[in-house]
């Protein structure tokens, strides 16, 4: 059960439009269409602000320095230990 809330004002014509679109997706409630839009979009962003994507040639050239490196020099290993300190994952 959902227990923060959140107040906001809008424009009545965004309101009347948002309630529009709740009623065609057959959704509850305007707060059930705003609660996924939100969900939606952050998940979003989250994901296009915490990832990465390369194109699959340079994956793979990666892929294959990391396997033919030979122990890692202390640079990286102070860059490893930078990366678990910043909490990145």
């Amino acid at each position: 059960m959902a227990t923060a809330r959140l107040d906001i004002r809008l424009d009545e014509e965004i309101k009347a439009k948002a309630e529009k679109a709740s009623a065609l997706l057959g959704l509850k409630s305007l707060t059930e269409y705003v609660v996924r839009l939100m969900d939606d979009d952050a998940t979003q962003v989250i994901s296009e602000h915490e990832g990465i994507t390369v194109q699959a040639n340079v994956f793979d050239q990666f892929m294959l320095a990391c396997n033919e490196a030979k122990s890692p020099n202390k640079a990286l290993l102070e860059a490893a230990e930078f990366a678990k300190k910043g909490g990145f994952k």
